[in-house]
C-alpha cells in the first residue's frame, strides 16, 4: 500500500481532531444551525450525535465489518447509560468506579448474550438478540428492584461529578470530552479491523465456510467481534449520560438498536467514519426536521402538503429512502466513488463493477 493509502485512514482523525476548536469558534452557520457554532445547544447537538457515532462505530464492527446482525444493542448502550445513574446515585460510588463498573458489566454481558446467541446464525441470530434486549427494557421498565425509575427513568446525581462536568457553562468540556472519546474509539476500531483478527471478520462476511474450509473457527471471531462491539457501545452510553444528564427507557428500547442500523447504512456499513457522519447526520436530521416542522414556512403551506410535513418522520422517510436510492452504500460509498449505479444513470455515466459484496474500507 501507498504512504496515502496508508494516511486515507486516518484522514477522519484530523478532521475529528479540528473540530475540537468548534467551542472556540463563535461565527454563525447559516441555515443549518441557529446562532453561534460554539453556542451551547450547537455544541449539545454535535456532542449526541458524536456519542451516537461511538455506539455507530460498535455496531458496525459487528455487521459492518463481520456482517453479522443484531437487534440487541441498544442493551449495551442501556447498560453504559443506566449502570453508572444506579453506581452514582442508588450506591453512592465515585465516577470513576461507577463507570468502571459499568463498562466491566456492559463487556461480561456482551460475552453471556453473544456466547449464546452466536450458537443460532441469521435470522434467528436477530431475534435472540432482540429477546434478549427485550428483556432487558422489560426490567428497566417495570422498576425491578427499584433501582431504574420505571418510565421515568431516574435523573444523575451531578452532585457526585466534578464541577467541570456539571451546568451549561461547561457544555464546551462535554464536547471535548465526547469527542476525544469518539477519536480513541475510532482509532482503535481501525487497529481491530486492520489486525488479523480484524481480517478474519471480513472474511467471514465475505464467506463463512472459506474461512471453515482455512481451519479457523467462525464462532470465535464472531464472539470477539460480538464482546467487543458490545463494550465499545457500553463506552457510548456513558458518554451519552454525561450529556443528556439522566437515564430513561429510550435508552434500552429496540428502537435505539434500530436507529444504530440506520447510522450505519446512511453512513456506510464497512467503513471506518461513515457509521460516525451517519450518526451526527441522522442526529441533526432528528433534532432539526422536528424544529422545521413547527415553523412558520411549514404551517403556511397548503394543507395536502402542511399535513404530512408536519411529521418529521415523514420527512425523514423520504430523505432515508433517497439515499438508500442515490448512495446504496452510504455517505463512504458516495465519497469513494463506488456502486453509484442509479446516480451515474441518472446523470448518464456508467457504472464500476465491484468485486465482492463487502462495504466500503
Amino acid at each position: 500500500m501507498s504512504g496515502g493509502g496508508r494516511l486515507r485512514p486516518l484522514l477522519p482523525v484530523a478532521i475529528l481532531v479540528g473540530l475540537l476548536a468548534a467551542p472556540l469558534v463563535s461565527a454563525p452557520v447559516p441555515v443549518l444551525l441557529d446562532g453561534p457554532l460554539n453556542g451551547p445547544g450547537n455544541l449539545q447537538l454535535l456532542a449526541v450525535g458524536f456519542a451516537f457515532g461511538i455506539a455507530a462505530l460498535a455496531y458496525n464492527l459487528l455487521f459492518g465489518y463481520t456482517g453479522v446482525l443484531s437487534f440487541g444493542h441498544a442493551l449495551f448502550f442501556g447498560a453504559g447509560v443506566y449502570l453508572p445513574t444506579i453506581a452514582l446515585g442508588e450506591w453512592g460510588w465515585g465516577l470513576v468506579p461507577a463507570v468502571a463498573f459499568a463498562l466491566v458489566a456492559g463487556t461480561l454481558l456482551a460475552a453471556v448474550i453473544g456466547a449464546l446467541a452466536l450458537r443460532t446464525q441469521g435470522v434467528y441470530f436477530a431475534m435472540v438478540t432482540l429477546a434478549f434486549a427485550q428483556a432487558g427494557a422489560v426490567l428497566v421498565g417495570k422498576n425491578v428492584g427499584g433501582l431504574t425509575g420505571g418510565e421515568e427513568g431516574l435523573s444523575l446525581p451531578f452532585r457526585r461529578l466534578p464541577r467541570w462536568m456539571v451546568g451549561v457553562v461547561n457544555t464546551d468540556n462535554l464536547y471535548w470530552l465526547t469527542l476525544a472519546v469518539l477519536i480513541l474509539v475510532y482509532l482503535l476500531s481501525l487497529r481491530l479491523v486492520t489486525s488479523p483478527a480484524g481480517r478474519v471478520w471480513q472474511g467471514i462476511r465475505e464467506n463463512e465456510r472459506r474461512v471453515e474450509m482455512l481451519g479457523l473457527r467462525p464462532y470465535a471471531f464472531k464472539l470477539l467481534a460480538f464482546v467487543v462491539s458490545g463494550a465499545l457501545a457500553t463506552v457510548g452510553g456513558v458518554v451519552y449520560l454525561f450529556l443528556t444528564g439522566g437515564a430513561t427507557p429510550r435508552a434500552v428500547g429496540a428502537d435505539l438498536t434500530v436507529a444504530l442500523l440506520l447510522m450505519v447504512i446512511i453512513g456506510g456499513a464497512g467503513s471506518l467514519w461513515g457509521p460516525v457522519a451517519g450518526a451526527v447526520l441522522y442526529h441533526y436530521l432528528n433534532v432539526r426536521l422536528t424544529v422545521w416542522a413547527g415553523s412558520d414556512a411549514v404551517a403556511g403551506l397548503p394543507a395536502v402538503l402542511r399535513e404530512p410535513l408536519r411529521d418529521p418522520l415523514f420527512v425523514f422517510g423520504l430523505i432515508f429512502v433517497g439515499l438508500v436510492l442515490f448512495f446504496p452504500q452510504g455517505l463512504a460509498g458516495a465519497f469513494a466513488g463506488r456502486r453509484l449505479g442509479p446516480l451515474r444513470r441518472a446523470l448518464g455515466g456508467s457504472t464500476p463493477t465491484l468485486a465482492g459484496k463487502g462495504g466500503v474500507e
